[in-house]
């Protein structure tokens, strides 16, 4: 009788699958573990947040204000103060500190940002686009969201916890971290946008309070560098939304909210 050799109807020792879908499906499903265990840190983060008192933030300011050079007893940081108080003082802002501007030397940095205890710094190279003072004031109502919303606490905890899963990650098979890394960063980028987009709805609040009119809300984004505007696609991975949809919601609110618009005051900047 001639000897036929079979192969096994079933071969155990190798899948069915395609190593391809498996590999995707692995890190898929990677990929879905890491972003909730980001999500529900971030979660935790959001219960701490509630949990810091007034008194707490400010000792914790004290850590970052002491990286910038501060030029406090500028001219140009009384009037940004005095910006900032008369707007308080019209009752356009109610928090449980006494918001601070100071005024930083930078020539090569356009920005402004919120720091915990009511700290708002502004960057001297900002003041060179912005042409009038209510553009300069939005800017103002728009860090004086943060401390509204308390993104300033909560952007400085995810932060944390971002840089807690980068450091985990940063295992053997970079090109796997490599990519895990990528999507938290773009979910936490995600989350800032919508940040961004609430402190602006809160400074159009405030310049309405503060003027009677919104004019000035949106002159700030017209003036940044192209440079500076993440675009159309790489608003899908800033932190900040791309300029021309957030002047669109800022007119879309105005327009809503039925916020008028009448001339511009001066600015008046000292020399």
């Amino acid at each position: 009788m001639k000897y036929t050799p079979r192969l096994p109807e079933q071969n155990y020792n190798v899948t069915p699958v395609s190593p391809l879908r498996e590999l995707f499906i692995l890190l898929g499903g990677l990929l879905l573990i890491v972003v909730l265990v980001y999500i529900l840190l971030g979660v935790g983060v959001e219960l701490l947040v509630t949990r810091i008192t007034p008194q707490t933030e400010q000792k914790i300011s004290s850590i970052f204000l002491n990286k910038f050079d501060l030029q406090d007893d500028d001219e140009v940081s009384v009037y940004l103060q005095h910006l900032v108080d008369t707007m308080v003082a019209k009752g356009c802002v109610t928090l449980p500190y006494k918001v601070k501007v100071h005024l930083v030397n930078d020539p090569d940095t356009i920005n402004a940002m919120a720091l915990p205890g009511g700290h708002i710094l502004v960057f001297s190279k900002l003041l060179d686009i912005v042409e009038s003072e209510n553009e300069l004031s939005f800017v103002l109502g728009h860090e004086i969201g943060h401390f509204q919303n308390r993104d300033h606490l909560r952007g400085m905890g995810r932060s944390l916890v971002l840089a807690f899963l980068t450091t985990v990650l940063r295992a053997p098979g970079k090109s796997v971290s490599n990519l895990v890394t990528r999507t938290v960063r773009v979910t936490e980028s995600a989350f800032s946008r919508d940040q961004e987009s609430e402190a602006d709805a809160a400074g159009l609040e405030i310049l309405q309070c503060d003027y009677g009119h919104v004019n000035g809300a949106t002159q700030f984004f017209e003036h940044m560098p192209k440079t500076l505007d993440p675009g159309h696609l790489g608003h899908y991975f800033a932190s900040h939304p791309e300029h021309e949809k957030r002047i669109k919601a800022l007119l879309h609110l105005a327009k809503v909210k039925g916020y008028p618009s009448k001339s511009l005051t001066t600015l008046a900047l000292p020399k």
